[in-house]
């Protein structure tokens, strides 16, 4: 595994460019002894169920993966809570209001953005709204897509992580949901 800082060559303190790989996931400043470490960043990722049992993806409006499914979700903002992270999430993306949150499990992704590989832990969630009525396709969403499980492909997801969790969900719903 290539370290997360490759592409950083300045000492974000001092602007130096003594800046090297330091023990395998961190870079230190020569010039002022900084010992940057590139800790991953959380993101949420929503699995959203109705009252009816239909489950609502989006379609990526961005790249990376631009045009695939995807879960609602996005990244924990600093200084807030991983469960007001979803509520938002599914709010900006769909409209919706969150009746219900249950966390189900994480997986470890690298998600390119801005031409820097973002490591981030996912957080996924099963997340439960009275229904789907009034919803929208907003901000990182180009579409809404409502679906059963069964009327859905794990290789209709684009990102890594979503599309590891989607095929081990259809193979295993009992496992995730009940």
């Amino acid at each position: 595994m290539q370290n997360p800082l490759h592409s950083f060559r300045y000492c974000p303190q001092c602007g130096g460019e003594s800046f090297a790989d330091y023990a395998g996931r961190a870079k230190r400043c020569a010039d002022c002894g900084l010992t940057y470490f590139h800790n991953v960043a959380s993101a949420v990722a929503c699995l959203v169920r109705n009252r009816a049992g239909e489950y609502l993806f989006v379609r990526r409006a961005k790249e990376p993966a631009k045009g695939t499914l995807d879960l609602p979700g996005g990244f924990v903002d600093p200084m807030e809570q991983v469960e007001e992270a979803v509520c938002r999430e599914i709010k900006e993306e769909t409209g919706l209001e969150v009746s219900e949150l249950r966390y189900l499990c994480s997986r470890p992704n690298i998600y390119p953005f801005s031409g820097i590989d973002v490591y981030t832990s996912d957080l996924f969630f099963l997340v439960e709204v009275e229904s789907f009525d009034g919803a929208v396709a907003s901000d990182d969403a180009a579409e809404l897509v409502v679906s059963r499980l069964d009327g859905i492909e794990s290789e209709a997801f684009g990102l890594y992580s979503i599309k590891r969790f989607m095929v081990e969900l259809l193979a295993t719903p009992e496992a995730f949901i009940s």
